[in-house]
């Protein structure tokens, strides 16, 4: 078989005809879990940029600036022509809902826009919100992105994730209610965290009501307390074949019609503390690939095993 995964690339190219390119945004929306809201600690693998570029936080720049930046880098990448306003760092729904039609809309703005992503927390949205969302729905492509990371409630407990997995469940309910995708986003190689357990979550999400998943390992950067964590010996990461097996194996749970947005993370060289692979982006994709051919499985290949066995 040619794709051995439901890739988010062949996706959005058979439904808009062509290449269609995330453009990240920084709003500086900040996130409850390191304002004091829920914690001021954060989850302890997030940097001081939210887990995304730090363009506004950091450097200042406009909604429309960081817009206009993008497109012309997809454009010079990829060639590409059409975009999806991607609202990645931080909890992109944390904020006054006039506030958000605001920022959601003025990404919107420019040509070749086709669809919004909104990365959030599933403790940081209501019916009010997701109708914002879904008043963009019948002009744009929308995806809300929930961070779940682990079904194990002990588990977001260790990461200081500041909800437990219930807050999914509700959400996932919630926003099936609307014209609004939805994507989980799943971390491997969590502290404490059994292979076994990893698998756990790929059947937990097999049966919720969502569309698409994002799967990265767990990797360690500068200035966050997995960082502390690891310097005093308290937590070592994947290697890389290990991470590779458990993923198809995670793979090989989810319903074939997951659209799979990302299998492998995409830390900055200069923030990355461990472990050196996860900066080898294209390898490690050539090697999943690879792996998934030698094992001759694929995506979904014991979901029908799993469900019979119910």
């Amino acid at each position: 078989m040619l794709n051995r995964y439901n890739d988010y690339n062949s996706y959005l190219k058979k439904l808009f005809g062509q290449r269609v390119q995330k453009i990240s945004i920084d709003a500086g929306l900040g996130c409850p879990n390191r304002d004091g809201g829920i914690s001021g600690r954060g989850c302890i693998y997030c940097d001081s940029k939210g887990s995304g570029s730090g363009a506004k936080v950091i450097n200042g720049k406009s909604i429309e600036a960081q817009v206009s930046d993008g497109i012309e880098w997809a454009k010079k990448r990829y060639g590409a022509e059409k975009y999806i306003a991607y609202f990645q760092s931080y909890t992109n729904t944390y904020a006054p809902g006039d506030v958000l039609r605001e920022l959601y809309s003025r990404a919107l703005s420019f040509d070749g826009i086709v669809g919004l992503a909104v990365g959030t927390r599933p403790d940081c949205v209501d019916h009010e919100r997701l109708d914002i969302l879904d008043t963009f729905s019948s002009k744009y492509l929308v995806w809300v992105e929930y961070g779940l990371q682990s079904c194990h409630n002990k588990t977001l407990e260790a990461i200081n994730r500041g909800h437990k997995v219930d807050a999914f469940i509700d959400a996932v309910k919630l926003t099936s209610k609307f014209d609004i995708k939805i994507c989980a986003h799943v971390i491997l190689g969590l502290p404490g965290e059994t292979p076994g357990m990893m698998l756990e979550t790929a059947r937990f999400l097999a049966d919720q009501p969502i569309h698409g998943v994002k799967i990265h390992s767990l990797y360690v950067t500068k200035g966050t307390e997995l960082e502390r964590i690891y310097l005093a010996g308290g937590f070592s990461c994947m290697e890389r074949d290990e991470y590779i097996e458990c993923l198809i194996d995670f793979l090989e749970l989810l319903p074939p019609h997951f659209i799979i947005q990302r299998l492998t993370g995409d830390p900055a060289a200069n923030e990355l503390v461990t472990p050196a692979w996860a900066l080898e982006k294209r390898a490690n994709l050539d090697l999943i690939n690879k792996r998934l051919r030698e094992r001759e499985t694929w995506q979904g290949r014991e979901y029908s095993n799993y469900t019979a066995g119910r």
